[in-house]
């Protein structure tokens, strides 16, 4: 998919980012920021009190739990729009009708399928979303409409890069994720995939640790090998070393065509079902689960967030959308909600964000309970290759 963008897309971003900011509307809430290790893997902490005075959205009544008809392969295309139309919310939806303000733009310029839309409630500059144009569930499988839109959105920041730019400074680039089902972590319904600039992730606090996107952690492969038709075996799946939960990635090639960005997410998101089938069923042998009866379009079998650079994608099938840490008796007044850590699809970009002080406290003297949190929220490692 080609944008069709009068101007690059970084440059488009960070005017409209800056615009609505100075005329407020959208709120940007400046952080603290920490590196510490977990695992020996540095994460980044990020410490906003103002978010605790934002009413937590409760965990989406409209995800597909395990073992319904979301594990049937055929599902007739009149029943998914039905459902669809069924989870529309009864709430103001914030991308069906975007205000101008946040408006960034439509893609593709000439028949415009998806919009491009800023974070009305950002904690790092110039976050923005990918949203569908029409209605589509959160809750539903990725189409490959809306990969096509987000790999062109990936490249295009890239492609905007400075040539004559100093080697020393970063090349500018787009982390993408997205949050599906109530354990992922996701608030809204309406489809949406969400982008924040690496370059934008490391302003902060304490930017003397060292920090890379946790996707980067994916071993290197020289190409992806992956055609539309297709199926990985276990050993083509990658793995980051020392991390405590399930996950899977595959590398991408340059230039994807939206097919093979389909087949690669799809068959990472049965890799990820498949896991979370022998936990249940007690047994240490994922791939002896018949991945051929895994739906590959309409409503999720399970809740996960996927992660997406241009050239990685990254699953991670997801077990609860919070933990609940040991925070001080004497400071459990700080708020209804102090001691429960909310996880979304940034964890797969090795960061995490916090509201209290004594949360924040806690996980920088403690980095075993960011470990634990890890382990909480994701399925066991052990039920993927090391």
């Amino acid at each position: 998919m080609q944008l069709g963008l009068s101007e690059n897309l970084s440059s488009l971003v960070s005017r409209r980012f800056t615009a609505a900011k100075e005329a407020g509307h959208l709120i940007f809430s400046s952080t603290q920021l920490a590196i510490i290790q977990a695992s020996g893997i540095p994460y980044q902490l990020r410490y906003c009190p103002s978010l605790a005075k934002k009413p937590i959205p409760a965990s989406s009544s409209t995800s597909t739990e395990p073992g319904t008809a979301a594990e049937i392969s055929d599902i007739d295309g009149k029943d998914q729009e039905q459902e669809q139309e069924k989870q529309k919310p009864s709430k103001p939806d914030p991308f069906t009708n975007p205000s101008e303000e946040l408006l960034i733009a439509q893609i593709p310029a000439s028949n415009p399928t998806h919009t491009l839309v800023l974070n009305k409630y950002p904690v790092i500059r110039n976050h923005f979303i990918l949203a569908t144009k029409e209605w589509r569930s959160q809750d539903h499988l990725l189409e490959k409409e809306d990969l096509s839109a987000a790999y062109a959105c990936l490249k295009a920041w890239e492609d905007g890069n400075d040539q004559s730019q100093s080697q020393s400074r970063p090349k500018k680039r787009l982390f993408s994720f997205y949050n599906s089902g109530k354990e992922s972590g996701a608030s809204q319904p309406h489809r949406h995939l969400q982008f924040l600039p690496v370059e934008d992730m490391r302003v902060g606090g304490d930017v003397s640790g060292f920090w890379e996107p946790l996707i980067d952690g994916v071993p290197c492969s020289s190409s992806s090998t992956m055609t539309t038709t297709s199926t990985p075996s276990k050993t083509d799946f990658k793995y980051i070393p020392h991390i405590p939960f399930a996950h899977f990635a595959l590398p991408l090639p340059p230039n994807p065509s939206a097919e093979t960005l389909h087949s690669i997410y799809l068959s990472l998101y049965k890799a990820a079902v498949a896991v979370t089938k022998s936990v249940s069923s007690s047994t240490d042998q994922e791939e002896n689960y018949d991945t051929t009866t895994i739906a590959t379009e309409g409503p999720i079998a399970i809740g996960y967030n996927l992660a997406m650079t241009v050239s990685t994608m990254l699953i991670c099938p997801r077990k609860s959308d919070r933990a609940v840490i040991p925070v001080a008796r004497e400071v459990e007044g700080q708020g209804a909600e102090t001691g429960v850590v909310s996880v979304n699809g940034t964890v797969l970009a090795g960061t995490l964000m916090v509201k209290a002080e004594s949360e924040w406290d806690l996980l920088r003297e403690d980095p075993q309970v960011l470990t634990d949190v890890l382990v909480t929220v994701g399925y066991p490692r052990q039920w993927s290759s090391l």
